[in-house]
């Protein structure tokens, strides 16, 4: 590799630090992560190549330059920090590392309700403009904002997701007169300059979380107003890998309604857990017939994996939506009688 450091995002410098460590050290390392980061950086080291030594040695120089300067600011403050850097460094390479961290350490806006409980929020939150409870449930966990949203009047739900589906940020100033007005009425203070909240990612992850019936009045109101907007939603509300969340009958009415290619295709690319859910839900002739014609599958395009993985999703969607298939979700919709 040819390029400095800096031209290095932080993905590639973690994934280089981690190979300078050794396998060992990296185990340890990837049991502290959660899946997603684990997921990236094994991405991310299988695609880094002939990285010189004295890259490696940089990256790691650096990694320890931020370690130290992180212990600085525990036991003494920013201003300990600094002074002791910019000993050892000097004022400019001080500023940069300590400009790292400060930024690492920004407070999420909100993050004064994290701790709160749901009903808490909503009992300050219900009378406030819809545009305001939009955003503060795109910047909570959905496992606050589900609830919150499943207690809102019908009327009051379709107009806070449909704000939550099609906002694209917001800035810096309002987020921080929201909270000043806000933390009035519950706790402490919380600063943020984080401008992105809202979105289809936000407004699924909220809808993943309530019960079915909350879901199904929401999405049926969306879709009288913005038929596309609710397709892209549901578009994204369940993917192939969420098949593990269907119960053993639901899988075999699944298995029996799509075609055998399709399986075939979407099982190529699937996890371990998904492929196991779905031999589990075969008969032992099937699964030893699946397992050989995945084994003797020669080399096949992601696109057609994907598309087959979507036209499972479509029909497990559509099983749903006649209620032959359950899908576990939050809240008592599973309950069977």
């Amino acid at each position: 590799m040819a390029r400095g450091t800096k031209e290095l995002s932080g993905v590639t410098k973690a994934a280089i630090l981690l190979i300078a460590l050794g396998p060992e050290t990296s185990a340890h390392v990837f049991k502290h992560l959660r899946d997603e980061e684990i997921e990236r950086l094994t991405l991310e080291i299988a695609s880094v190549t002939n990285v010189e030594m004295e890259e490696k040695e940089r990256i790691v120089r650096e990694f320890h330059q931020l370690v130290v300067a992180q212990q600085y600011l525990s036991e003494g403050g920013i201003q300990y920090a600094k002074e002791l850097l910019e000993k050892a460094l000097g004022a400019q390479k001080a500023q940069e590392i300590l400009n790292r961290l400060t930024a690492a350490l920004t407070v999420r806006p909100f993050d004064f309700m994290k701790k709160a409980d749901p009903m808490q929020i909503l009992n300050f939150l219900q009378n406030e403009h819809p545009q305001t409870i939009a955003l503060v449930l795109s910047y909570l966990d959905p496992k606050q904002s589900a609830p919150i949203l499943s207690a809102l009047p019908p009327e009051l739900q379709t107009e806070v997701a449909m704000r939550i589906a099609t906002m694209s940020g917001a800035s810096p100033e309002v987020i921080d007169e929201i909270e000043a007005i806000l933390e009035q009425k519950l706790v402490s203070t919380a600063g943020s300059d984080v401008k992105q909240a809202g979105g289809l990612e936000s407004i699924v992850a909220i809808l993943n979380g309530v019960d079915r019936a909350t879901e199904r009045t929401i999405l049926e109101s969306l879709a009288e107003r913005d038929p596309e907007l609710v397709e892209e939603i549901k578009k994204r509300m369940f993917i192939f890998e969420d098949i593990v969340l269907l119960d053993d009958r639901s899988v075999q009415r699944v298995i029996r309604e799509v075609a055998n290619e399709d399986l075939l295709l979407a099982l190529k690319t699937a996890s371990d857990e998904v492929k196991a859910h779905i031999f589990r839900n075969m008969s032992q002739r099937m699964a030893d017939t699946f397992r050989e014609e995945m084994e003797y599958m020669g080399p096949v395009r992601l696109r057609d994996v994907e598309e087959a993985q979507q036209r499972i999703v479509a029909v497990i969607r559509r099983l749903e939506e006649a209620g032959e298939v359950i899908v576990s979700r939050g809240g008592g919709d599973e309950i069977i009688v």
